[in-house]
């Protein structure tokens, strides 16, 4: 009775075997299923790399935040269908199509990995962040205090004459020195070497003793009735070095440079990788035979 129900069993099992891997009919449709997730895998691949470019090269934060999204959803996609894929060519004993799915893995995640990395870049933002601090608030601060500096020439009548020439350097000074600082800033944020970055930097703190010392001398020149312009210029420049300091910080972690460059190297070559291999796996899969169940050499 054992070896009569372990008989059974291997001719069970061999009907299943016949029923699918050699049934012409199972095979072409287990073939158009693998090929389909392979067809997926590329559309997906395709649509992440996509949408990472158009989150790199975004100009709003709440864009590229749009953008992110849609790459991870696309990268999601992507690892279902490779999941899927996966379960379909296991225990197939085609070690050519082992290799080429192993190798569609080992590319797939070094694209992983950097589109992970680009993304978390991407929603930084710190470049544009920094150009939105200086054409934006650092830039009212500027027109403010030059307004008040306006004011203290406009009233510096009462200033004797020894003096008058002294106060319109000093206030030109000031003026000079902010409208400096200004332009340092702009290529500081564009700067992708930190070398570069410190040779602004040291502009920067020559301007800015230069304004700090023109206005303090200001102090003792001025008369009473201007000195509230001062303090205001001075509480404002005060406010201004604040924003100084997150600019050149934003500037320096250099967020949007660095995705720019891992985008167009290492994340481009990445997904051409990925699809090579995914294109040497759909060949071999449509080269794949279809057996039949009919013995060879039997007559009809």
């Amino acid at each position: 009775m054992i070896t009569g129900s372990i008989g059974l069993l291997i001719a069970f099992a061999i009907g299943l075997y016949l029923r699918g891997d050699r049934d012409p009919v199972a095979q072409i449709a287990l073939k158009e299923k693998r090929l389909a997730l392979v067809s997926e895998m590329r559309l997906s691949l395709a649509a992440a790399s996509e949408a990472q470019n158009s989150a790199v090269m975004s100009t709003r934060e709440q864009d590229a935040k749009t953008f992110a999204g849609e790459a991870r959803s696309a990268a999601a996609d992507l690892d279902r269908d490779h999941a899927e894929l996966d379960q379909l060519l296991k225990g197939r004993a085609n070690s050519h199509e082992t290799e080429l799915m192993d190798r569609v893995g080992r590319t797939l995640s070094d694209f992983q990995q950097i589109h992970q990395q680009l993304m978390d870049l991407a929603i930084q933002n710190s470049n544009r962040k920094a150009f939105e601090l200086a054409f934006g608030p650092a830039m009212k601060l500027l027109k403010q205090m030059d307004e008040a500096l306006a004011r203290i020439v406009a009233e510096d009548k009462n200033v004797t004459s020894d003096d008058r020439l002294r106060v319109l350097q000093l206030v030109s000074d000031v003026r000079t020195g902010i409208l400096s600082t200004q332009v340092l800033l702009l290529p500081h944020i564009a700067e992708a070497t930190d070398v570069k970055m410190d040779e602004f930097e040291a502009e920067l703190s020559k301007h800015d003793s230069k304004v700090r010392e023109s206005l303090a001398a200001l102090k003792g020149l001025l008369p009473e009735q201007s000195q509230s312009n001062l303090e205001t210029t001075t509480s404002m420049y005060a406010e201004f070095e604040q924003l100084k300091s997150q600019i050149i910080a934003l500037s320096r972690q250099n967020t949007d440079l660095k995705a720019v460059t891992i985008a167009l190297k290492e994340k481009r070559q990445a997904m051409l990788a990925c699809q090579d291999a995914l294109i040497a796996l759909e060949r071999a899969i449509r080269d794949e035979p279809i057996t039949s169940t009919i013995p060879a050499g039997r007559s009809k």
